[in-house]
């Protein structure tokens, strides 16, 4: 059996390379962008507003949802939409 020493060298080239193939991971998979659909929590940790408040923006149609399997589900678009539909505008003179 052949036996090889590892060196602090080799560790910390094994560390940059993997944090290197970690990064890239990342960024293929987010793109710079949010994801497709959310759940309740990120929409609640998005907004910033309460469960109630989201239980109440589903219930008046407000936010449109997907249901499955007992998780309910954003599509992310839809939520900009809304935010982009009720946007409010003050004009200074």
């Amino acid at each position: 059996m052949a036996t090889s020493i590892i060196t602090t060298d080799d560790l910390r080239d094994f560390k940059i390379e993997l944090i290197e193939d970690i990064k890239k991971l990342l960024l293929k998979n987010n793109n710079g962008s949010l994801k497709k659909y959310l759940k309740s929590s990120e929409v609640m940790k998005l907004l910033k507003i309460s469960p109630g408040t989201l239980q109440n923006l589903r219930t008046n149609g407000t936010i449109p949802y997907t249901k499955m399997g007992g998780i309910i589900f954003y599509e992310t678009e839809e939520i900009q939409k809304v935010l982009h539909a009720n946007r409010v505008s003050h004009i200074t003179q």
